[in-house]
This record gives C-alpha cells, sequence and structure tokens, in this order.
C-alpha cells in the first residue's frame, strides 16, 4: 500500500517531464500552457475558459471584465470569494497587471493568478487546485503556469 502512496505523490513530478499542451481562448485572448496529464473539460458555455482535470488536481481557467476599479480590486474581491468558500488565504500579492494568491483548506492548496487585458477592462485568471502532500511537485508546475500565462498575440477587446 506505501508503494502505491509513493507512487501517487511521485506522479505529477513524472507528468511534468513529458511534453505540455497549450490552451488559448479566443473570447479574452489570453494563452497558458497546460500540463502534461490534465484532461479538457470543455469550454465553458459562455467561453471565457476551461476546466483541465489532473492527478489529484483541479486547473481552472478563465476570462471576465473588470466590471469595478481595477485588477486590483477584482484580485481582492476574488480572494474574498476563495475566504468565503472556506480557504484560509496564506499568501498575497498584487500589482495593476498581475495578482496571486494562495490558501489552504484541510489538505488542499489554492493558488490563482490574474492578469490584466485590454488595456485594464479585463482579466484572466487561472486557479490550480491540489493536494497539500505534493506542494513540492507542483512548485515547477506552478512556475511554468506562471511564464506562460500570457494575452495572446493580436487579443481584440
Amino acid at each position: 500500500m506505501r508503494w502505491l502512496l509513493a507512487l501517487l505523490l511521485l506522479l505529477p513530478v513524472a507528468a511534468e517531464a513529458a511534453g505540455w499542451g497549450h490552451y488559448s481562448n479566443p473570447r479574452f485572448g489570453y494563452g497558458i500552457d497546460v500540463p502534461p496529464g490534465f484532461a479538457a473539460q470543455g469550454e465553458s458555455d459562455n467561453g471565457d475558459g476551461q476546466v483541465f482535470r489532473g492527478p489529484g488536481a483541479t486547473l481552472t481557467v478563465y476570462g471576465g471584465n473588470i466590471a469595478e476599479g481595477d485588477l486590483e480590486s477584482e484580485a481582492r474581491r476574488r480572494q474574498g470569494y476563495a475566504s468565503s468558500d472556506g480557504w484560509g488565504i496564506t499568501y498575497q500579492v498584487s500589482t495593476p497587471a498581475k495578482a496571486s494568491f494562495s490558501g489552504k483548506q484541510g489538505g488542499r492548496i489554492l493558488y490563482a493568478r490574474m492578469i490584466a487585458l485590454c488595456g485594464g477592462s479585463q482579466f484572466a485568471a487561472f486557479e490550480l487546485t491540489y493536494g497539500a502532500a505534493s506542494i513540492n511537485a507542483y512548485d515547477p508546475i506552478i512556475d511554468r503556469l506562471v511564464a506562460s500565462f500570457k494575452p495572446a498575440n493580436g487579443s481584440g477587446c
């Protein structure tokens, strides 16, 4: 039984070594690399993003309009939603162009990242949730997600 647990904990490390995919969202004009082993669950009905499920983890990517304020205000709202959902926020940072926060809930970790789009009137976000026991394995995956998360060339507003 211990060998099975060890194997499951190593899956994210093995997955990172394999090839990555890429997701582009034409509605909001952003893109992000998708880790190997994460299966697309289908584009959302309104075309703002998609959910990808991997071994013990979920990656949700989406875009939206900033109805009030700026990206930093929107990030605070999203962080508040996460807190209301039971996530204990452990880290947060924001600038006018990007924002990140993370939290814990039981044995799970949440990492969220947002970027400003369309001159600050829109945003794109990703949220990755995974088991706390896999935190070391997911650190390089998060680094790759953050590095690849960008506005698409020629994105329209």
